[in-house]
């Protein structure tokens, strides 16, 4: 359910390095989150070309249920956004960690990701 090539948040994100852009990762929510949030009707993203800093809110995604913040799990700048999202936001709830991606970042220096849980610490985490 979690694959073992990501990384996660506390916050019940991932990341994956490297994403599709020289330098950068790529950002989106578990499957735990997706689940937790309902069908997604709206996604709200950073601009490309917006710097966003490790732990801030950056985006929302509003489902059926309620309004959640997106929060930037590294500091960098947006060099991508997925914008399929903008016609299909329910893409983030079936395709979670492949079509339904958020968005993704260069980190800056010292911006790469720090305290990042892997597949079985993340899973612990929700167990807990």
């Amino acid at each position: 359910m979690y694959p073992d090539d990501l990384k996660y948040t506390s916050e019940h994100e991932w990341v994956r390095e490297p994403g599709e852009h020289a330098g950068s990762v790529r950002i989106g929510i578990t499957e735990y989150a997706q689940d937790a949030l309902g069908d997604i009707v709206y996604v709200s993203l950073p601009e490309v070309g917006a710097a966003v800093e490790a732990g801030s809110t950056c985006g929302e995604l509003e489902s059926t249920k309620s309004v959640s913040d997106v929060y930037a799990p590294i500091t960098g700048e947006v060099v991508a956004r997925n914008d399929a999202l903008d016609a299909t936001p329910e893409l983030v709830n079936t395709d979670p960690y492949g079509a339904g991606w958020l968005f993704e970042v260069v980190p800056s220096a010292g911006g790469a990701p720090e305290g990042l849980m892997d597949a079985s610490t993340y899973q612990a985490s929700l167990d807990g």
